[in-house]
């Protein structure tokens, strides 16, 4: 399935072709769709184009897909997400039996005078690790569990991209916890950490790494001893634990600082378990020394990067600059140039 660009004028076709739902790229594609579907919801909004004149429609129903809920903002009441389901033609319906019942989308930022405020705001909570005690995440995170409540043992999908992408990690985890594995397709997913990955020189590179993860284990088995007094068992093993199960897609692109790291987190700690150093790298997998700073001070901290397991999906196609990098739309072009690694955690 290729998806042109100009099947998404306002009078695009509202079915065409059945997707193949086993196809990764497929799914890659409809997933990265859905979520700009939810960038142009709120331009639309922004730009009070209605019935006809609204250019999102066709970004979901061209695969057969119904919106049936826009997730608004309490604060800016931008549109920041929306519940998608699958609806297909009856004669469809046997060639989709694999797809997702509903597919949950999340943007990210839009710097537009309408929404960077907010925006801008929710991504300083998100570099802080207080993602999760914003109230647009308390919204995503209730429409989420009103779907998986009402639907049991539906297909639920989750996408996202940059904030977006934070938000369907949190939502993701969470539901994990409450024992709900969801596929979850997140899009250039904020790494909160110097960019290392940026660094040519391999050798620096990887100097730099084995010197973080001995500072970030030291610092674990410092404060872990502060704690074994009152018995406490370490919250970022017990969460470890629990999330392993989970595997989301991530795709990232090496241009892109934002998300790149991921690329060296899931490496590292394959080079360290070959060095002989699992023991460090697994403290340092499961903690950061931005998160154990905001904890020492008595902070409330989630840091959303740190993922046991992960499928994760690079874009190594060239990117003219960083604008591209970082965008929804290289997600669905064809012919991408792309390397995936399977990482689980043990």
């Amino acid at each position: 399935m290729a998806v042109e660009r100009d099947i998404f004028g306002i009078s695009g076709p509202t079915y065409l072709n059945p997707v193949n739902w086993n196809c990764e790229n497929n799914r890659r594609s409809v997933a990265a769709c859905l979520v700009q579907a939810v960038y142009v919801l709120e331009r639309d909004r922004q730009l009070n184009r209605q019935s006809i004149d609204a250019a999102a429609p066709p970004w979901w129903e061209f695969f057969g897909f119904e919106m049936i809920r826009k997730l608004v903002d309490d604060v800016d009441l931008s549109i920041f997400g929306a519940i998608f389901e699958f609806n297909p033609p009856s004669s469809k319906e046997a060639s989709a039996q694999d797809a997702p019942r509903f597919v949950i989308a999340f943007r990210g930022t839009i710097t537009e005078k309408e929404t960077i405020s907010r925006d801008l705001s929710l991504d300083l909570q998100l570099v802080q690790n207080g993602l999760h005690k914003t109230s647009r995440f308390a919204i995503a995170m209730q429409a989420v569990q009103n779907v998986a409540s009402a639907f049991p043992g539906s297909p639920i999908w989750l996408a996202g991209h940059s904030l977006g992408a934070g938000t369907a990690i949190l939502t993701g985890r969470n539901m994990v916890k409450k024992g709900a594995l969801l596929d979850s397709f997140l899009f250039n997913p904020p790494f909160v950490a110097a960019p290392i990955e940026g660094i040519r020189d391999e050798r620096v590179k990887h100097g730099f790494r084995i010197a973080r993860s001995v500072i970030t284990a030291g610092l674990t088995i410092a404060m872990k001893a502060k704690t074994e007094g009152n018995n406490k068992r370490s919250v970022a093993e017990e969460s470890f634990n629990i999330l392993s199960s989970w595997t989301p897609y991530l795709f990232v692109n090496p241009g892109d600082h934002v998300c790149s790291e991921y690329i060296g987190y899931f490496q590292h700690r394959r080079n360290m378990e070959d060095l002989g150093a699992g023991f460090i790298e697994k403290l340092a997998t499961q903690n950061s020394i931005g998160d154990l700073f905001y904890k020492a001070l008595g902070w409330e901290s989630e840091p959303l990067h740190l993922l046991p397991s992960a499928d994760l999906i690079v874009n190594v196609s060239p990117s003219p600059d960083f604008k591209y990098a970082h965008g929804i739309s290289q997600w669905w072009q064809p012919d991408l140039n792309l390397l995936c690694n399977k990482y689980r955690y043990s």
